[in-house]
């Protein structure tokens, strides 16, 4: 059953979406907005991470290496200034779209195993994922303009 390389791929993806979500907010502290924000979803991501614990002890867990890969590729630092911030929200949009794909194939996994409790947790968390999604494209909107036309 390849449901536990999924389930190792999700929560490690999540857990790599929350560090990125403090450092960026850590990074951009003088944007209030960013920072409180971005401290809610890392805690967010978290508790995705352990709701995703009794289905591991259920159906294993598989630790496969992509989402470190990921993780490693966007977040060496975090960049400066308007331009900076704007990228910044980009990388943990490309992240969060990972986990959001990841419970998709999970749900569907879950409706066809008949897991009504895991299809519930899914239902949740990926709910709150695509919030996470929304408010990352949302905010690189209202930045975009003053990053990319005014020069620094």
């Amino acid at each position: 059953m390849h449901l536990a390389n999924y389930l190792g791929y999700l929560r490690k993806t999540e857990l790599n979406l929350a560090e990125g979500f403090r450092k960026v907010g850590e990074g951009h502290v003088a944007e209030v907005d960013v920072y409180h924000t971005t401290a809610m979803l890392a805690k967010q991501c978290e508790t995705h991470a352990e709701k995703l614990a009794p289905f591991v002890d259920r159906y294993g867990e598989d630790a496969p290496t992509e989402p470190d890969r990921l993780y490693h590729e966007f977040f060496d630092g975090t960049r400066q200034g308007g331009l900076g911030l704007i990228r910044d929200l980009h990388d943990l949009y490309l992240m969060a779209n990972a986990c959001d794909i990841a419970w998709i194939m999970i749900g569907q996994a879950a409706q066809g195993a008949g897991d009504v409790e895991l299809f519930e947790t899914v239902n949740a968390c990926e709910g709150q994922t695509s919030t996470q999604i929304r408010w990352l494209k949302t905010r690189m909107k209202q930045a975009a303009p003053q990053a990319l036309l005014v020069s620094s």
